[in-house]
């Protein structure tokens, strides 16, 4: 494998990709977080998914052992392990690729058609959390704030979503190093989503608009 694709965007962008065996190395420093399906891992550089990938598919490996004999629950939970994974990508085709790659992967393990509500669900999910923008400026690529999904699993086969405003969530290290005075803190600004979602079945993210609300605000 190439660490680069050309010495131009390394000189523009400082491109350089990550081999296999050091991201799995790395992740082997925080094993058990990158098993565990709910954990959530954001890639501020995210390429075209070198780290992203090897943690969707070390999550899927647990899904598989824990919900692999029950068709719903494998469904629902390798669903989760992708709302868990988050990226962040300058250029176009480096975060085209990273969605490509991740679902790519899901569609493998699923073993799943064009046609299945679950296939499409979780590209919906990938396009809304894997972000083409600046992390450094929190600007995606439209010039409008990035705004982060959150997905929760709240049981019966229904993810709740909530939207949240990136530069907004950075402001809460600050506040929380203020001190328990605060106790009203929850209620700052900095800790409301833009929008809270009804709760959503598979067929309901399927259908899902690819566009996170508040992300023009």
């Amino acid at each position: 494998m190439s660490l680069i694709k050309s010495k131009k965007r390394v000189a523009d962008h400082g491109e350089v990709f990550t081999p296999p065996w050091l991201v799995e190395r790395m992740l082997d420093l925080v094993k058990g977080e990158s098993e565990r399906i709910d954990s959530r891992f954001l890639e501020p550089a995210c390429g075209s998914g070198n780290f992203l990938v090897r943690i969707l598919a070390r999550k899927l490996d647990t899904v598989e052992l824990k919900y692999g004999r029950s068709k719903f629950d494998k469904h629902i939970y390798s669903l989760v392990a992708v709302a868990s994974c988050y990226g962040i990508e300058l250029l176009a085709d480096n975060i085209a690729e990273c969605r490509a790659n991740m679902l790519a992967l899901f569609s493998e393990y699923m073993s799943v058609t064009l046609e299945d509500e679950v296939l499409h669900a979780a590209s919906n999910i990938l396009s809304l959390n894997l972000i083409h923008g600046d992390a450094l400026s929190m600007l995606a690529a439209d010039g409008g704030p990035i705004t982060f999904v959150e997905w929760g699993y709240i049981g019966n086969g229904k993810f709740q979503r909530r939207d949240f405003r990136l530069d907004r969530m950075t402001q809460s290290a600050g506040l929380r190093e203020e001190g328990m005075l605060f106790q009203h803190l929850g209620k700052h600004e900095v800790f409301q989503p833009v929008k809270t979602w009804p709760p959503m079945t598979v067929r309901d993210l399927a259908a899902l608009s690819q566009t996170p609300e508040g992300a023009a605000a």
